[in-house]
């Protein structure tokens, strides 16, 4: 879930692996009479036999258009077969019509029964929830009944012990449809101080679909590939730090990081218990709202989410298009290394805002990031090695017979198809702590969360009596070229994932071609607030444009 780019040590970036595009065995026992097309502006054509309408000019739809348009008097054709669409444009996406970015791993094989029931819900008006018919991608560090989970690593190939994360329950039971298990970076990036965003060994390397010589970032990478392109309407990402609000950002998407708590994290392959949280990834604000509001509650599992409940309400309710309109917004500008380019763009949004109402204030009394970085990594690499051991435990070990961190370093140095690209250096430095009761370990986390949360984001809000903070959320994704200079710069991620606090990341323009976005950060528990000022924003700016149909092809 960490996509650690702003932490000590190497930036993570690609070495130019080659595309493995091992998609599961379910994808390859599709029949397809044929393949969907491309048509570089969010729409496809969809083959002229096979599943859909033949030659039909086909535009994806937004989380909230299959749900609004099921419950209309005339359900459109698209939304009430919004599952099977989707089942062929990922098909399709995995062709030579067009580089889907390797987004996603496999398709769940259950699909094509799952798509023809919710279907027929739908024809005949019974919706089992909010989000019925909705398809949706599940990051591959997220469980699933009735798929294998394996964050990417072949040490987890096998791993099917046939249970929901609480969070997939909800989605179930809000009815929407896990159609399957997306990419990421392996073992959501913290195996290595040179990992490559994007790679792991059962799923190869996602590309940007704007540009596949650039980084997807991670490690959610395939849950924004797959939105980006429009193969489902959104995704589920995990992040501990920058691993959902990255990839949105440089693929071009939304991306929310709820406040730790909020949602479970129980049955997700974990890096930290202080820091990882999952949440939505979407074209629109609305929709990650929807998501969120179906994901949002208590787990008795997870002793974070106590509050949960108490804290919840209906995120899309809570939206309002005018709450940029008088409100106090602080501009960090504390935080540098963003590209000129990207800080061009920022400055042209934060006109955007004062149009909208909004009053900026000027910060630029930041706290200590180098500090809160190196009590970060120290947290990190501790709960790593106690968190992962707790998970797999919970694995059937008939599946995965690996019970240690020490097991998985072990299986990586007797496994060449793992560390053929890099190493696990992480790994072997979170062997290496003393565990939960180490005195150095305590006190990393007690001065971390201090100084990012109540003497960082919360005394920046208090002190400049402001709502929400904002900067740009990182740069132009970084080539694949390890000798070229254009590598990552600038992140807005670190504070409020130390801190645990809201993160949401909207698209605000192009930084070479390239996507950027704009970060929309808050205090503890002001999910709703951030979501708010980000819809009214993106409702003002509209900056989101669907990636070409025919990016060039990596070398």
């Amino acid at each position: 879930m960490a996509d650690l780019s702003g932490l000590p040590g190497p930036h993570h970036r690609h070495t130019g692996a080659r595309r493995a595009g091992l998609i599961g065995a379910a994808l390859a026992a599709l029949t397809l009479a044929g393949c969907a097309t491309s048509n570089g502006d969010g729409s496809w054509t969809l083959p002229e036999e096979g599943a859909g309408p033949a030659g039909y000019r086909y535009v994806p739809l937004t989380v909230a258009g299959i749900a609004d348009g099921l419950r209309s008097p005339q359900p459109p054709r698209e939304a009430v077969e919004a599952v099977g669409l989707s089942q062929l444009l990922i098909a399709s996406s995995q062709g030579e019509a067009f580089p889907g970015g390797n987004g996603v791993l496999a398709l769940n094989d259950t699909l094509e029964e799952a798509a023809k029931e919710s279907a027929a819900e739908a024809r005949a008006g019974r919706f089992r929830g909010p989000l019925h018919g909705v398809p949706l991608l599940l990051k591959d560090n997220i469980e699933t009944r009735d798929m294998a989970t394996t964050a990417g690593s072949l040490a987890l190939a096998n791993n099917a012990p046939g249970r929901d994360a609480p969070l997939v329950a909800r989605l179930r039971d809000a009815g929407a449809v896990i159609v399957g298990k997306a990419n990421l970076s392996e073992w959501a990036n913290i195996r290595s101080t040179n990992s490559i965003s994007g790679w792991s060994a059962v799923g190869g390397l996602t590309a940007n679909p704007y540009d596949p010589a650039r980084t997807a970032c991670g490690s959610s990478s395939g849950s924004a590939v797959a939105v980006a392109i429009g193969l489902v309407p959104a995704a589920i990402g995990t992040e501990t730090d920058g691993s959902i609000v990255c990839p949105a950002s440089v693929n071009g998407v939304v991306g929310f990081k709820p406040t730790v708590g909020l949602v479970s994290r129980t049955h997700i392959v974990p890096i930290s218990h202080s820091q990882d949280t999952a949440g939505p990834m979407t074209t629109t604000v609305e929709d990650a709202a929807m998501i969120l509001s179906a994901i949002a509650g208590s787990d008795p599992a997870d002793p974070a989410t106590v509050e949960a409940d108490a804290r919840k309400v209906d995120y899309r309710a809570a939206l309002d298009a005018n709450s940029l309109s008088g409100a106090r917004i602080g501009v960090m500008r504390f935080l540098n290394g963003y590209s000129d380019e990207a800080q061009a763009v920022f400055e042209q949004n934060l006109q955007a805002l004062r149009d909208a109402g909004a009053v900026l204030v000027e910060i630029t009394d930041g706290p200590d990031m180098q500090a809160i970085g190196r009590g970060e990594i120290q947290v990190l690499m501790t709960e790593l090695k106690a968190d992962m051991a707790a998970y797999l435990a919970s694995t059937d070990p008939t599946q995965v017979p690996y019970r240690t961190l020490a097991d998985l370093i072990a299986f990586n140095d007797g496994e060449p198809r793992e560390t053929v690209l890099f190493g696990q250096e992480r790994f072997i430095a979170a062997e290496a702590t003393q565990g939960l009761d180490d005195p150095a370990y305590i006190q990393a986390r007690a001065d971390s969360l201090r100084l990012a949360g109540p003497e960082g984001i919360d005394r920046l809000m208090r002190e400049h009596r402001v709502v929400a903070l904002i900067a740009p959320t990182t740069s132009r994704a970084w080539t694949n070229d390890r000798d070229d200079d254009d590598d990552g710069q600038g992140s807005a991620s670190r504070l409020a994932a130390v801190a645990g606090y809201p993160h949401l990341t909207v698209p605000m323009g192009f930084d070479r071609g390239m996507p950027v976005g704009l970060s929309f950060i808050g205090g503890k528990w002001d999910d709703a607030r951030i979501l708010s000022l980000g819809h009214a924003y993106e409702l003002r700016t509209h900056a989101r444009r669907p990636p070409p149909a025919r990016p060039a092809q990596p070398q």
